[in-house]
């Protein structure tokens, strides 16, 4: 393309200081031209110290402006649908925050709208486009550990401070996020699941709230199997003593085990012995998934997170909650 695409952002809160901000100034063919958020004063501090040249005074004024190409949406979850459908009708391409809603079916009428709106969409399930995530697919693919049989993920935390405090957090308000910090982060992890094995088939789950801490749920369970015959289980309890994320992809020869969230080697056991591969994420988490928003732009290079493979991580999750 002659000229890059003009990114603005809506909601330019704390995944975007160095999470995703500055990866849309970094990337060739993709220019942050502008940001907006509730709090205006607070947008104007954004904008300032990240050298972005305009402040919107609100997301409509934003979207429907000639010199805003397109639009990344980082709200909370609850608001993505009614931004998302703007800027469908607007006519422009978009990138959403993840979870891309929260339930199904307004993930779908999102899916849909940009469908009819003949736009693309993106979602910011960034692990798809990193690295060391990449190497787990082709350690998969190239047969080092045989034929996939099963994958287990268990990711567990202590109470937060703010937890403890019993003071409101959108993230553990049920009518905003039902699962808590299930939606927020295992919706990253089922995603990367079914981008390694495949699409899901059935998904079967079980919910409770054991501390009593806030209205969401605390402590989910998961089994399932993708259409490709693998089977699968998982555990997210956000009541627990320690720490853990701990994925295990098991083999007909062998073990793959990484880290979700952590930035541990990926470990390969299989009949050569074990090996640790150490591969670092960028600095800004979503550089790549952003290079290749731009390569989609500019070449046509189809893009790994889509809203399309969104709405099924969607599906994933309206199974495991409402199980």
């Amino acid at each position: 393309m002659n000229k890059p695409i003009r990114f603005a952002i809506i909601g330019c809160g704390a995944v975007t200081e160095v999470k995703s901000g500055p990866a849309y100034q970094k990337t060739d063919g993709i220019e942050l031209v502008g940001v907006t958020r509730r709090d205006l004063n607070k947008a104007r501090d954004y904008a300032q110290r990240h050298h972005v040249p305009k402040v919107f005074a609100t997301p409509s004024e934003l979207i429907n402006d000639a010199q805003v190409d397109a639009v990344y949406i980082a709200t909370p979850p609850d608001s993505h649908k009614t931004f998302a459908l703007e800027v469908a009708a607007a006519g422009k391409p978009c990138c959403i925050e993840k979870p891309l809603a929260p339930s199904y079916e307004d993930s779908l009428a999102i899916v849909e709208a940009f469908k009819e709106a003949k736009q693309p969409l993106f979602v910011a399930y960034y692990r798809r486009s990193l690295p060391r995530f990449n190497k787990v697919k082709s350690l998969i693919e190239s047969g080092t550990i045989g034929k996939v049989r099963h994958v287990s993920w268990h990711l567990s935390k202590p109470a937060s401070a703010l937890d403890l405090s019993r003071e409101y957090n959108w993230r553990t308000d049920k009518q905003i996020a039902r699962g808590g910090y299930f939606d927020d982060l295992a919706s990253h992890g089922l995603d990367l699941l079914a981008y390694l094995l495949g699409d899901f088939e059935k998904v079967h789950g079980f919910c409770a709230n054991q501390q009593g801490l806030y209205s969401a749920f605390d402590a989910i369970t998961a089994h399932w199997h993708h259409k490709s015959g693998i089977t699968g289980s998982g555990s997210w309890n956000f009541a627990c003593a320690n720490r853990f994320d701990d994925v295990i992809i098991y083999g007909s020869e062998g073990e793959i085990c990484f880290s979700v969230f952590d930035e541990k080697p990926i470990e390969l056991n299989n009949t050569q012995g074990i090996r640790q591969l150490s591969i670092e994420n960028p600095t800004h988490i979503q550089q790549f998934h952003v290079e290749n928003m731009a390569q989609f732009f500019d070449f046509g290079a189809p893009h790994p997170s889509t809203g399309v493979t969104a709405l099924h991580t969607s599906w994933v999750m309206e199974q495991i909650l409402m199980s």
